[in-house]
């Protein structure tokens, strides 16, 4: 024990060092610091030693502390993993700790942190995510993931939405209604990277009528443009492509004049339209199939206004 004291002590020693150096460390400690876990676990250790009673009991503590750490309602893999991954919830949203739950989908995952964007990255040799605090998505190998709870730092730890998380690694969750337990199963390890996921002309046409129509606008506002059109695509009244409800006679005019197709999109209208192509909407335009900036449309006289987003009215 006096051992394992003298080497704390010079770890500890080090460590003022380091500080009187002037190395600067930012509060939201975003990655495996594995010295200074080091030093913990030394102090634990020697607290457990000066304070230990008979073997039996100690390992038996020992066993109820470990069941006190381990998180039932959450598995991977069909085993439950520990708190550290600090659960927790934003409305309907499960959030989770960026880097500890990225290491149970794929221990191999490094992490850093750059102080100036408020910037955490994970990558491996086939996953790069970034997750900018107060930022509506996560960017995952050059796709984007719409988070409507932004990204968040609680604890000096990055926190992600759960469902988010899972998809950037390829994975899937379910969730059981009657015990409560959301079960995650690992899959590819990493998503498909946007060169290979989005559809080249879907993208064109999309990034550039949310240009031409909302490039003004705010985010959502851009995005809730392109959930119309998708919602459209999606709709059997509606031409099956994005073009398609693009040409519609008595639509998009501005399609039949080249102005869209002539537009170069600014970037948060190419970022909206990937969003929305990679599944992310707007909710209270979940259902919209026309907008508008004009008081006396068609759509404000025979249709339901659903949202009020920037400048423009949503209608079902």
């Amino acid at each position: 024990m006096t051992r394992k004291l003298f080497s704390l002590l010079i770890g500890s020693f080090a460590v003022v060092l380091l500080m009187g150096a002037g190395v600067e460390q930012d509060p939201a400690v975003l990655i495996d610091e594995s010295a200074a876990e080091s030093v913990q676990a030394a102090a634990a250790q020697v607290e457990t030693e000066e304070q230990a009673e008979p073997a039996a009991a100690a390992a038996g503590e020992s066993a109820v502390s470990q069941m006190e750490y381990v998180d039932p309602t959450l598995t991977v893999d069909g085993q439950p993993i520990t708190t550290d991954v600090a659960k927790t919830y934003r409305g309907d949203t499960t959030y989770v700790a960026l880097v500890p739950m990225s290491k149970y989908l794929d221990p191999t995952i490094l992490s850093k942190w750059d102080a100036g964007t408020r910037t955490a990255t994970v990558h491996n040799d086939k996953l790069v995510l970034n997750a900018k605090v107060g930022a509506l998505y996560l960017t995952v190998n050059n796709r984007y993931f719409y988070v409507p709870e932004g990204i968040q730092i609680e604890n000096g730890q990055v926190m992600v939405p759960l469902s988010a998380l899972v998809k950037a690694f390829g994975g899937s969750l379910t969730w059981n209604g009657a015990t409560g337990v959301t079960a995650v199963t690992r899959g590819s390890g990493a998503a498909q990277w946007g060169e290979q996921y989005y559809n080249a002309n879907d993208l064109f046409w999309l990034s550039r009528v949310i240009y031409t129509e909302s490039g003004n606008q705010p985010l959502e506002g851009k995005m809730a443009v392109g959930n119309v059109v998708l919602n459209r695509v999606k709709h059997p009244a509606f031409p099956n492509t994005v073009e398609g409800v693009l040409a519609q006679k008595n639509q998009f005019t501005t399609y039949w004049t080249g102005h869209i197709g002539g537009s170069t999109p600014n970037a948060e209208s190419v970022i909206a339209a990937k969003l929305v192509l990679d599944g992310g909407v707007v909710e209270e335009v979940k259902n919209a199939l026309y907008f508008d900036s004009a008081a006396s449309s068609w759509a404000s006289r025979n249709r339901t206004c659903v949202a009020v987003i920037g400048g423009h009215r949503f209608y079902a």
